[in-house]
C-alpha cells in the first residue's frame, strides 16, 4: 500500500541521510518511489555513495532532493522547512535519524559533552518534529519516526549521556503521539540494538564480541533491517500504529 496524499505528491524528510541507518532508509524509500528530502552535511559525499548503491540513476534524479544543513543549527533547520513548504511536495513523513553517540563513564563526561548529546539527539529532533507537525496539520495526516536506541529503554554503563538523550526522545515520542493523534498524525520510535553503522565502528575484537554475547541472535543487526521497520511505519498500512517504540535488537540485553 502506498502513502496517502490529498493534494501535492507526498514526500519524506530523513535527517542524517548520508550514512548508516539514514542512508539505508533513504535507499529503501527511493525504491518505494517516494520523494525524499535527504538532510545531510555533505551533498557530494551522499551522491557519490548513492551512485554505487543498488538504486537506479532515474530514481535518484526524479525522487531525491538534497538539503545540506546542520540539524543543530536552528536557523538552517527553519530554512530547510521553508524549502520543503515551497516545493511541489507535501511533507507526509519525517525520520528523525541524525544523532551522535558518546561512550564515556559518568565521572569522565564533561557538561559540554552532555549538552552536545542533548543538542543533536533531543533539541534538533524536537525542532524537526515541531516544524514537520505544523506542515502535516494542514493536511491532517503524517507519520513521524524518531530513531532512539535500546539504551534509551534499558540504560547502559558507560553511556549515561547518550542513553539520557535517547530516553528523552522516547518521552517526546509518546507525548507528541497523544497530542497529534486527533489530527491523524502518527508518532512512533524505533529502538535499534547493536547495528553495523559508522557509530559502532569503534566496537572491534573483544569489545565487539562482548556486546554480541549479550544478543540473543548472536549477531549484529544491519541498517537495512532498521530501515525496513521505518518504512513499514511510514506506509499507510500501519495507519493504526502510534505512540509506540519498536525494538529492533535481535533480543539484546544491555549491561
Amino acid at each position: 500500500m502506498s502513502l496517502v496524499s490529498k493534494d501535492k505528491a507526498p514526500a519524506i524528510l530523513i535527517t542524517g541521510a548520508s550514512g548508516g541507518i539514514g542512508l539505508a532508509t533513504l535507499i529503501a524509500c527511493l525504491k518505494e518511489n517516494w520523494h525524499v528530502f535527504a538532510a545531510c552535511r555533505d551533498e557530494k559525499k551522499l551522491k557519490e555513495t548513492l551512485a554505487s548503491a543498488d538504486i537506479s540513476a532515474s530514481d535518484i534524479e526524479h525522487h531525491l532532493t538534497v538539503l545540506t544543513y546542520d540539524v543543530s543549527d536552528q536557523e538552517a533547520v527553519k530554512q530547510a522547512f521553508r524549502q520543503i513548504q515551497q516545493s511541489p511536495f507535501s511533507l507526509y513523513g519525517l525520520v528523525n535519524n541524525a544523532g551522535v553517540m558518546l561512550d564515556s563513564m559518568l565521572g569522565m563526561t564533561s557538561l559540554a559533552q552532555f549538552e552536545q548529546q542533548l543538542l543533536v539527539n533531543v533539541t534538533a529532533c524536537f525542532q524537526h518534529l515541531q516544524l514537520a507537525s505544523r506542515l502535516m496539520t494542514k493536511q491532517k495526516q503524517g507519520s513521524i519516526i524518531n530513531v532512539s536506541s535500546v539504551v534509551g529503554l534499558d540504560g547502559a554503563s558507560g553511556q549515561v549521556a547518550y542513553s539520557t538523550s535517547k530516553a528523552a526522545l522516547l518521552g517526546m515520542t509518546k507525548s507528541a503521539a497523544k497530542e497529534l493523534a486527533k489530527l491523524n498524525i502518527r508518532v512512533n520510535a524505533v529502538a535499534p540494538g547493536f547495528i553495523e553503522t559508522p557509530l559502532t565502528d569503534a566496537y572491534q575484537d573483544e569489545k565487539r564480541q562482548a556486546v554480541l554475547n549479550n544478543v540473543g541472535m548472536k549477531r549484529a543487526g544491519t541498517a537495512n533491517e532498521i530501515a525496513a521497520t521505518i518504512v513499514h511505519l511510514l506506509r499507510s498500512d500501519s495507519a493504526y500504529i502510534t505512540g509506540q517504540c519498536i525494538r529492533v535488537d535481535g533480543l539484546m540485553t544491555v549491561a
